[in-house]
């Protein structure tokens, strides 16, 4: 039985994992595919060291899986956010179809008139949208 939930287990977190390499591929930016990596990786690896825990059906093997998992669930979103961020500040473009953008002009004093070089959008700024860029055509 613990073989059959095993399996089962080993499986959902086999096709999690795959989904989160899928969305590394395949989402458009680097924001979106952070959040591909970092959620379904997880859950992917969570349920993979469950199914560990369960074949296995020893106490000390259990008891790593779940302080594994939950050193990852600490983690993983903490170190997606702080590479988010500097991503972000570092003026990394989001997609062009990206409707809202919460963190415009919020980094724009901090980086410095210089930060940009000249013809680059900033984040959050449309394709062919040309205000703070001294007007180049070349995106």
């Amino acid at each position: 039985m613990s073989d059959t939930i095993g399996a089962v287990l080993l499986a959902a977190g086999g096709f999690f994992v795959f989904v989160a390499a899928l969305g590394v591929l395949r989402l458009p930016d680097l924001f979106m595919r952070m959040h591909a990596a970092t959620k379904a990786g997880t859950l992917g690896a969570g349920l993979v060291l469950m199914a560990a825990a369960v074949v296995f059906g020893d106490l000390g093997v259990a008891v790593k899986a779940v302080v594994v998992f939950v050193f990852l669930l600490l983690t993983a979103p903490v170190a997606a956010h702080v590479l988010g961020r500097a991503a972000y500040y570092d003026g990394v473009a989001v997609w062009e179809r990206t409707h809202r953008d919460d963190l415009q002009g919020r980094y724009d004093d901090a980086r410095g008139p210089s930060a940009a070089p000249a013809g680059s959008r900033a984040p959050g700024h449309a394709a062919g949208d040309d205000a703070g860029t001294s007007g180049s055509a070349e995106h």
